[in-house]
C-alpha cells in the first residue's frame, strides 16, 4: 500500500516583486508520491451589531436541489463575496540585515533599505454593511497593503481588526455603508452529502461559482500547525483552487457554512478535496475580535483519544463510538466536574463526539467561563457531567485587547502588542505603535508598523514597564530596540532626551 506524504503550505496567486508567481510550500516526501495540503491563499440597514445578535439561520436538509435553488443561492452570495489583494513589503537583503544598525549609528539616522514587494490574492466575506470582512489569516497575514475590490469593481483599502493563527482566520473592515452581506448558518445542522457551493476568486477570476456536495465533516489535516490550534474542518468536493481562500461556502438557500481555507492536491490545484471552516465556529471567532479584541479560547481540561477496535478490547469497553479520556489535567473544569482517566464523552451539548477534531470544533464554539454539558459513559453507566471551561491560565477570566496610551518623553501612542502578532514574531511582550508625533521616533522613520520591544534594555509590555525603563536613561540617553511588525526589520538606536 502506498504512502501518502502530506505538503502543507500556502497555495495561490503570490507575485514577488510584483511579477514571479509563487507558491510557500514546504516539502516533506519520500519515493512514493506526493500529496498538497495547502491553504489556498494567495487568493436592510443594520450595523456590525448584527454580527453579534445570536440569531442562526437553520441548514435545511434536502436531497436534491434543483437548477433554481443554485441560482438563488449564488444571487444572493456573488455580490458578498470580495477580492482581496495584499502585499508584503520585505526589507533589504543581508548585508542591510547585518550592517543596518551600523549604519544606523554611523549616519545618526535610519537608512532607507530596499523593498522587496510581495503581493498576494484571495477571497473574502462580507458580514455586515458597515464593512467587516471575514477572511483566512494565511491571506492577510503580515500584509503592508490591503485592498478590496467587490463585485460591482468598486475598491476599498481595509484595515486588519483581529487575526488568530490557530483558527487561520481574520475580520478586517473597509470604510463604507450600504453593502450587501451573508448570514450564519449553523454549521453543526450540515448534513454530509448536503448541496453545497463555493463562491470565490480562483486564479483572480472574480466572483466565481461552484457546486458539490458536503463530503464529510470535522476533518483534521494537520495544517494549521501544533496541537493548540482548532481543525474541525467541512470537507466539499466543490471546486476550489488558488484563489478561493477566504471566500464563502454556502448552503442551497445561501446562507454561510463555512469559510474555504485548503485543499488536498498532488498538483497544487483542485482534486476533489477541499476543506472549509465550520461558520459556527468563524462566527464565535468575529464576536471575540469585535467584543474583546482577541481570540477567547476555552478548554475542557482532557486528553482524548479515538476509540479504535483494538483500544476498546485493551480497556474492556463496550462501545465504539466517542472519545476516550486518556487524562484529566489538574485544576481544569474537567477536574474539578470529576471526569477521570478511562471515562468516554459521548457528546457535547447533545452534539455527537467521535474524535477529537469533532471534540474540539465543538469547544471552539465556547468560551471560558461556560458552561457545557458531557453525556459521559463510565464502564456500564451512563451519566450527565457539567463542566465549566476554562482558558489557558486555568481561570474562567476573558481577556479584553488592552487600550492604547500615548507616552509623552517619547511622543508615540502605543498598545500591548495582540497575541497574534506575539505568535508571529515569538515574543510575549512588547509596545506597538499606534500613532507618531513630532519626535525623535518620526525623524527616525518610525511610523505604526514598528514595535518597541525593549527600553534601555529593559523588556516593555504595557505602561508601567515603559515609565521604568525611561528611568532608567543615564545621562539623558535613551536606547530603544524593535522591530517591524513582519518581522523583516529589527534595529536598535539611542538618542538624547
Amino acid at each position: 500500500m502506498k504512502r501518502v506524504n502530506f505538503l502543507i503550505g500556502v497555495l495561490g496567486a503570490a507575485v514577488i516583486a510584483l511579477s514571479v508567481l509563487v507558491a510557500r510550500i514546504y516539502l516533506k516526501e519520500d519515493n512514493t508520491e506526493k500529496t498538497v495540503v495547502s491553504n489556498i491563499a494567495v487568493s436592510g440597514q443594520s450595523t456590525a451589531e448584527d454580527i453579534l445578535t445570536p440569531q442562526f439561520h437553520k441548514v435545511n436538509y434536502s436531497p436534491a436541489a434543483t437548477d433554481n435553488n443554485f441560482v438563488k443561492a449564488a444571487e444572493r452570495t456573488v455580490n458578498t463575496v470580495v477580492h482581496i489583494r495584499t502585499e508584503i513589503v520585505r526589507k533589504g537583503n543581508s548585508y542591510y540585515d547585518f550592517f543596518g544598525p551600523l549604519l544606523e549609528q554611523l549616519y545618526g539616522g535610519r537608512i532607507e533599505v530596499p523593498d522587496n514587494v510581495s503581493v498576494g490574492y484571495g477571497s473574502g466575506v462580507v458580514l455586515s454593511p458597515d464593512g467587516y470582512i471575514v477572511t483566512n489569516n494565511h491571506v492577510v497575514d503580515g500584509a503592508s497593503k490591503i485592498e478590496v475590490t467587490f463585485n460591482d469593481k468598486h475598491k476599498r483599502e481595509a484595515v486588519v481588526i483581529g487575526k488568530d493563527p490557530s483558527t487561520d482566520l481574520a475580520l478586517i473592515k473597509v470604510e463604507a455603508e450600504g453593502l450587501e452581506y451573508l448570514t450564519f448558518g449553523n454549521s453543526d445542522d450540515v448534513h454530509v452529502g448536503e448541496w453545497v457551493l463555493a463562491v470565490g476568486n480562483p486564479f483572480n477570476l472574480t466572483s466565481t461559482v461552484t457546486a458539490g456536495i458536503v463530503s464529510a465533516k470535522a476533518r483534521n489535516i494537520n495544517i494549521l500547525g501544533d496541537g493548540s490550534t482548532i481543525e474541525s474542518f467541512i470537507q466539499t468536493d466543490a471546486a476550489i483552487n488558488p484563489g478561493n481562500s477566504g471566500g464563502a461556502l454556502v448552503d442551497i438557500d445561501g446562507n454561510l457554512i463555512g469559510i474555504n481555507a485548503a485543499i488536498a492536491s498532488r498538483t497544487g490545484s483542485y482534486e476533489g478535496y477541499s476543506f472549509a471552516i465550520p461558520s459556527n465556529i468563524v462566527r464565535k471567532v468575529v464576536e471575540d475580535f469585535l467584543q474583546y479584541g482577541s481570540l477567547q479560547r476555552a478548554y475542557i481540561g482532557v486528553a482524548v483519544a479515538e476509540i479504535t477496535q483494538e483500544l476498546a478490547e485493551e480497556e474492556n469497553l463496550d462501545v465504539l463510538s466517542g472519545v476516550y479520556v486518556m487524562n484529566v489535567e489538574d485544576g481544569s473544569g474537567a477536574q474539578e466536574a470529576g471526569l477521570k482517566k478511562g471515562d468516554v464523552i459521548l457528546s457535547v451539548n447533545d452534539i455527537t463526539v467521535d474524535s477529537h477534531p469533532q471534540l474540539v470544533g465543538v469547544i471552539g464554539q465556547y468560551r471560558p467561563g461556560d458552561k457545557v454539558s458531557l453525556k459521559v459513559k463510565r464502564g456500564k453507566n451512563t451519566e450527565i457531567v457539567s463542566v465549566v471551561l476554562k482558558n489557558k491560565f486555568g481561570t474562567e477570566e476573558m481577556t479584553k485587547a488592552s487600550e492604547s496610551f500615548y507616552n509623552k518623553e517619547l511622543g508615540v501612542t502605543v498598545q500591548p502588542v495582540p497575541d497574534y502578532l506575539k505568535a508571529e514574531l515569538g515574543v510575549n511582550y512588547g509596545l506597538k505603535i499606534v500613532d507618531v508625533k513630532d519626535s525623535v521616533f518620526k525623524m527616525r522613520g518610525v511610523d505604526e508598523n514598528f514595535i518597541i520591544l525593549s527600553v534601555n534594555n529593559m523588556k516593555v509590555s504595557n505602561a508601567e514597564d515603559l515609565d521604568k525603563a525611561l528611568k532608567l536613561s543615564k545621562n539623558g540617553k535613551t536606547r530603544v530596540e524593535g522591530v517591524n511588525i513582519d518581522g523583516s526589520w529589527r534595529t536598535t538606536f539611542e538618542f538624547y532626551r
